[in-house]
């Protein structure tokens, strides 16, 4: 069966170079890098060279760079790292449409007695960051807002941020798992101490993130044991993942330019073709200010867990921006934060494209999408309601 992948923003192949220098590091160089001996050097030595290229990639000092299990360690380690240093601060800032690996942990920390507030979004996905300023105290420890919003591909805008933030002298971290790769980021040029960006989500393997630490940032860590890391995250390193990312790093900043003109070009195709052959669809947040390769519609009166068995039984894979996939039938937190309509939220779906996306795969999107739709909205009884309000049946 054909298979047409559009669920880049849940993760990504393996690109082909990473594949190649990851797996010598698998059989023939398996040394410790931390041993002493030769055996043990040279790859340190590769290590070393991997830290130096996501540097290079992030605008930062390889000094600067933490590699992780993955972005969700990253984000707890920010997270817990920070509140672990300021004991005397009880206060949190995050927004309501954040990823559970933070919103999940400020919810735990809220019940440990944390003071947690978390920044509404408008109906296009937009901060009012007068609630922000409104919002910080001397008792906030650290305000973490995320750098693009995985349904919908939003971007905030985190240098406007971090001048609020750091004028009152607060930590500030910002989950960038989705944006990185996508986005410039230069952390020379940024008021961020604390980044945290996700192998898997920029053609890396999956079990390798990292967290972006600025010099002179107070931090406690989040994994206790060894030396590794400079002491910031014990454990004996996963050699052959943290090389696969130092190359997934260098061909992402390779391909930012074309993933702001082939693959956005591909994405507005796609887009405009949707809304000029499906009636009643809506697009989710801020069609300017967001991913190049991010798509998240609604279409009305019909559920998106449907629409997407039925787009997997040609082939087609993406996602719904509803909960209804893992059992619930509310919509996502995000499209409830944002005020989309209980006729839309149920059924939004997301796209997320690729550098390896191509405009043959979109044209088999845009044949077997509509039909799919309209079957589904003949046997649903909110568009039969609707269509007898609008005197069509």
């Amino acid at each position: 069966m054909k298979t047409v992948y559009v669920d880049n923003n849940a993760t990504t192949k393996v690109a082909p170079e990473v594949l190649e220098v990851m797996l010598p590091y698998f059989s023939e160089y398996y040394g410790n890098p931390s041993s002493m001996h030769f055996f043990g050097g040279q790859v340190q030595k590769k290590v070393d060279e991997a830290r130096e290229r996501v540097a290079d990639f992030l605008g930062a000092e390889p000094s600067e760079v933490v590699f992780t299990s993955c972005g969700t360690e990253s984000d707890n380690a920010a997270i817990l790292g920070t509140l672990d240093s300021y004991t005397e601060k009880r206060h949190l800032i995050s927004t309501r449409v954040e990823h559970p690996a933070i919103g999940n942990v400020a919810t735990y920390l809220g019940r440990k007695g944390y003071r947690l507030s978390e920044l509404s979004v408008d109906r296009e996905g937009r901060l009012d960051l007068d609630d922000l300023r409104e919002s910080l105290t001397d008792e906030t420890a650290l305000v973490t807002i995320m750098y693009a919003n995985n349904e919908t591909g939003v971007i905030f805008p985190i240098e406007e941020i971090g001048e609020i933030v750091k004028a009152r002298g607060i930590s500030f971290h910002s989950d960038a798992v989705q944006a990185a790769g996508k986005i410039p980021l230069n952390m020379k040029k940024s008021k961020l101490d604390m980044l945290s960006i996700s192998g898997h989500k920029l053609h890396a393997p999956k079990g390798i993130g990292v967290l972006y630490i600025r010099k002179g940032t107070k931090f406690s860590p989040f994994l206790i044991g060894g030396h590794q890391e400079k002491g910031r995250r014990g454990g004996t390193e996963n050699v052959p993942y943290i090389i696969g990312l130092g190359k997934a790093c260098e061909l992402a900043k390779r391909h930012l330019d074309e993933e702001n003109t082939k693959v956005k070009a591909l994405r507005d195709y796609l887009e405009a073709k949707i809304l000029e052959r499906i009636p009643n669809t809506l697009v989710n947040g801020d069609r300017v200010h967001r991913l190049p390769n991010t798509v998240s519609v609604s279409f009305e009166y019909v559920e998106g867990e449907s629409i997407l068995l039925l787009l997997s039984d040609l082939g087609i894979c993406a996602s719904s921006g509803s909960a209804c996939t893992s059992g619930s039938l509310e919509p996502s937190h995000v499209l409830r934060a944002m005020g989309v309509p209980f006729t839309a939220a149920h059924g939004s779906i997301r796209f997320s494209l690729s550098i390896y996306s191509t405009k043959e795969e979109m044209d088999y999107i845009i044949e077997h999408l509509p039909p799919i739709i309209q079957r589904l909205r003949d046997i649903s009884p909110f568009w039969k309601d609707y269509l007898k309000s609008q005197g069509k049946a």
